[in-house]
């Protein structure tokens, strides 16, 4: 039975939500053309057009399962703060998600509904899911009225495990200082990274994407979530048991193709840190237009062992096998024909080659 979601409204205030909740279908993706009637959003007093005076329709997109429930309790811990803090100016919606790619489908609804903002509370997963919301089909959702000067913003407040992506701006895993950059608003344009196969379809990160022994790593780890942080080693070490160096073809920038012999991990960085804090891109930077490709050639078990701080501390970059280069696109195709070699982005895993992957600069306004 396919199963359903709502969107609550949670604060209260003079612009409320619709008298009878708005119901969809989650294991369907919504058509790019929502009708009046599915509308879950009401602006200015009497539903015309928005104002300068309006107030702000935030959408709380949370995984009830994250971090084996701890998520759902630090955000129900956190509402209070949040509504005396931001319900005298803000509609605060409230959207629990059901299963895989259920963040997806409300964030779609809530721009296409012209939200403020959609805000991820959780960690890298849930993020990466609303980030995916942002688009369909290859193109940016929008707002069918195409309000000027408006576009929906990506928000998020760590909260669980925490947030990979948020360590590269420096922010704590504190929901309160999340919270505070919510009401100040400021904004930021940000660079999106799109991933394309051979099946035609398109995914979307925001933090990094790897290729080979971490992305088997990470895949790994999602059977450890229980033991918090510690499932990245415990993911490293099972992706050990039988790995194999392997030699890549590479294409950088629509150049020549390349042949990158023994390698270990390839990691495709619009952000600094991933696996929990390792800084595997540390010049990365989400608002430069660019990625850092940062390669890992020839390692044994014992390198990682041996370097791990330094994979932590971001030194690494003058290892010996380790190389780096700043790129706005690169096509990754696995030589040996067996088609074994993973790729994940945001600690989600995507399959395996081939797969190329393009910066998108500025594609997101972000409440930083």
């Amino acid at each position: 039975m396919s199963s359903i979601y709502y969107y609550h409204q949670i604060a209260f205030g003079r612009v409320a939500m619709a008298a009878k909740p708005s119901v969809f279908r989650a294991d369907h993706p919504l058509p790019p053309d929502l009708s009046a009637d599915r509308s879950i959003y009401r602006r200015g007093g009497d539903g015309g057009p928005s104002s300068a005076s309006r107030r702000r329709d935030l959408v709380f997109v949370v995984n009830p399962r994250g971090a084996n429930g701890r998520t759902v309790k630090e955000w129900k811990k956190l509402l209070p703060y949040l509504r005396s803090r931001l319900g005298a100016h803000c509609n605060i919606c409230e959207s629990l998600t059901s299963g895989p790619s259920h963040a997806i489908d409300i964030t779609r609804e809530a721009i296409r509904e012209g939200a403020d903002a959609v805000v991820a509370v959780g960690g890298d997963g849930t993020l990466h899911e609303v980030v995916n919301g942002f688009f369909w089909d290859g193109k940016p959702v929008a707002n069918p009225e195409g309000e000027l000067m408006h576009s929906t913003a990506l928000g998020l407040i760590p909260l669980g495990t925490g947030s990979d992506f948020a360590r590269t701006f420096g922010w704590k895993n504190d929901p309160h200082e999340a919270v505070e950059r919510l009401a100040k608003g400021l904004r930021s344009r940000v660079d999106v990274g799109v991933i394309s196969g051979e099946s035609g379809g398109s995914h979307y990160f925001i933090n990094v994407a790897d290729i080979h022994l971490s992305a088997k790593a990470g895949y790994y780890a999602s059977n450890y979530k229980r033991f918090g942080n510690l499932c990245y080693v415990l993911g490293s070490l099972q992706a050990f048991m039988g790995h194999r160096n392997e030699d890549l073809r590479i294409r950088i920038n629509e150049g020549e193709w390349k042949v990158y012999s023994q390698v270990t991990a390839l990691c495709i960085g619009n952000a600094k840190y991933f696996g929990g804090g390792m800084m595997i891109t540390p010049n990365a930077d989400p608002c430069s237009g660019n990625f850092e490709v940062v390669i890992l050639q020839d390692f044994k078990w014992y390198d990682f062992i041996l370097k791990l701080h330094r994979l932590y501390m971001g030194t690494h970059l003058s290892v010996k096998n380790v190389s780096s280069r700043s790129v706005h696109s690169i096509e990754v195709e696995d030589l040996s024909g067996r088609g074994s070699i993973y790729i994940q982005s945001d600690g989600e895993h995507l399959g395996f080659l081939p797969r190329k992957i393009c910066i998108l600069p500025s594609a997101i306004e972000m409440i930083c």
